[in-house]
């Protein structure tokens, strides 16, 4: 696995609004995986969650998270980043969640109920697949 920075051509791919897995660690220690939306913002990584969400509570116990984030033209293209939560926040206004609706639909996030939180990922390794496949990892 590599460390970051990561190479342009994964920064470009992590700047489209590509399908997302996002895994969590439960108390007993199972992983947990997700699909959700995120947003490359130089370097790190967001992420946003009703305030109300089981993953957030994992978060919040154990900051670990792996995304997998597929090419939406090539799944067999992927990278996947692994790190941890360093910043948890209340989303204000929902700017965060609208930033992220906005990057994937064109518009604001449409339900404005509940409450939500943000949190940012800093990368501690990645390994990609595919087009991305680090030149690092075994051939096959």
């Amino acid at each position: 696995m590599s460390k970051p920075p990561l190479p342009e051509q994964a920064v470009a791919l992590l700047s489209r609004p590509n399908p997302c897995v996002m895994a969590t660690v439960r108390s007993d220690g199972a992983p947990v995986s997700t699909a959700t939306w995120y947003l490359w913002d130089d370097g790190r990584v967001l992420v946003n969650l009703d305030e109300g969400r089981v993953r957030l509570k994992h978060l919040r116990r154990d900051p670990r998270v792996t995304l997998t984030v597929l090419d939406g033209d090539n799944w067999y293209t992927h990278l996947t980043l692994i790190g941890r939560v360093t910043e948890l926040r209340d989303d204000e206004g929902l700017a965060d969640i609208d930033r992220l609706a906005r990057h994937y639909t064109g518009k604001p996030y449409p339900d404005r109920d509940r409450p939500r939180v943000s949190a940012w990922i800093e990368v501690e390794r990645w390994h990609g697949w595919g087009a991305m496949k680090d030149n690092s990892q075994a051939g096959t």
